[in-house]
């Protein structure tokens, strides 16, 4: 059997997109240098091109790209044309970018608390919380795990909600092989660096099924216009960059094994580390594609303090829950989410990229099977 030892002078990041993107850096000189010479920067053909090899690649109809995931949100709840104050459900431990884009189309977010084992939104917990303002769903496929759809979906159709997937951390999570994005009405998904598809800058894209929804999405990312100089809607400009679809085109023939490297780092924590630690949980039929490899511990700061001492960094995805930020003041404070704040309390992020190797893993697990209880 192999033991690695931990050298003190070697350092493991959280996340270092040197080295994810070292695989790429040539192609993506050869796609800037094209971008360059064409000397067309806004909604050209790299654009066009990624737009539809996303969309094929998730097995659904139709991708527009946007300037980031928090837009694709907002644009999706645009084109949906809510009342003011519709009620839209949505996990109470989400990143806040999900509430952020229902607060500013002027609407509320009903917060429905996470199963504990997946901390994705817990489909037994939502029925209760729909009322006759309530007009969409809002699940969060969070840490690269997808929600429980086969039972979220029939609520939805019972309720007459649309369904909103936000997927800014499941690029290629699936259920029975159907992707993430491809369940709902719209697919929501970010391209933010250190995503499992990340761009070099901001990112996002929105996908649908309905070719109408599709028109009314790519008239409203450029001022609400079809043609040139013509608005037809209240638009914005949330454009996806012509040069950062190309980089994203590159990266995206190289998802699969990007999604494939970081299964098998996950499934090295999965085995190795010991009981003290809360691990993800395995499910039949479900596809995790880790762009997070989380676990529980009630002493995780000292576990983090720990590991930083042993020259290993890792990350807190969520310190703070929604309806405690200040910016919620007013908004969602009122409301109680003990399950959602016992997840703040005690997730730590653990090293789990393209650009880690196996053996920075096994090094990881090493040192938190040394970390004394307490």
């Amino acid at each position: 059997m192999t033991i690695f030892l931990t050298p003190m002078n070697r350092e493991i990041f959280y996340e270092n997109l040197i080295k994810t993107n070292q695989p790429f850096i040539e192609d993506y000189k050869r796609s800037f240098s094209k971008t360059l010479d064409s000397g067309w920067f806004i909604l050209g053909e790299n654009v066009s091109y990624f737009e539809k090899e996303f969309a094929d690649y998730l097995g659904g109809n139709f991708c527009a790209g946007v300037a980031s995931g928090l837009d694709a949100l907002v644009i999706a709840l645009q084109v949906c044309g809510f009342p003011k104050g519709s009620e839209i459900i949505v996990p109470s431990n989400t990143y806040i970018a999900t509430i952020l884009a229902i607060v500013n189309q002027g609407l509320k977010p009903v917060l429905v608390e996470p199963d504990i084992h997946t901390y994705n939104i817990d489909p037994a917990l939502i029925e209760e919380k729909i009322t006759v303002n309530t007009r969409a769903i809002m699940p969060v496929h969070l840490y690269g795990k997808c929600c429980d759809m086969d039972r979220i979906l029939p609520l939805a159709q019972r309720h007459n909600l649309k369904v909103i997937e936000d997927c800014a951390q499941a690029h290629g999570a699936a259920i029975n092989g159907k992707k993430a994005g491809n369940f709902g009405d719209f697919g929501a998904f970010s391209f933010y660096p250190t995503k499992n598809l990340g761009a070099l800058g901001d990112g996002g894209a929105l996908c649908m099924k309905n070719s109408e929804d599709y028109e009314k999405a790519k008239a409203i990312r450029n001022y609400g216009s079809r043609i040139k100089y013509y608005n037809e809607v209240i638009g914005v400009n949330s454009r996806l960059d012509e040069i950062q679809a190309g980089f994203l085109r590159i990266k995206l023939r190289h998802l699969d094994q990007i999604n494939e490297h970081k299964r098998k780092l996950a499934k090295i924590y999965l085995a190795k580390l010991n009981d003290q630690f809360i691990k993800p949980v395995n499910q039949p039929c479900f596809f995790d594609v880790f762009h997070i490899f989380n676990i529980r511990l009630n002493h995780r700061d000292q576990l983090k303090s720990f590991l930083l001492e042993k020259n290993i960094h890792c990350e807190i995805h969520y310190p703070v829950s929604p309806n405690k930020q200040e910016a919620m003041k007013g908004i969602i404070d009122h409301i109680e989410t003990p399950i959602s704040e016992k997840i703040h309390n005690t997730t730590l992020s653990l090293p789990i990229s393209f650009g880690h190797t196996e053996e920075d893993i096994h090094i990881v697990c090493d040192v938190m099977n040394k970390f004394p209880l307490i």
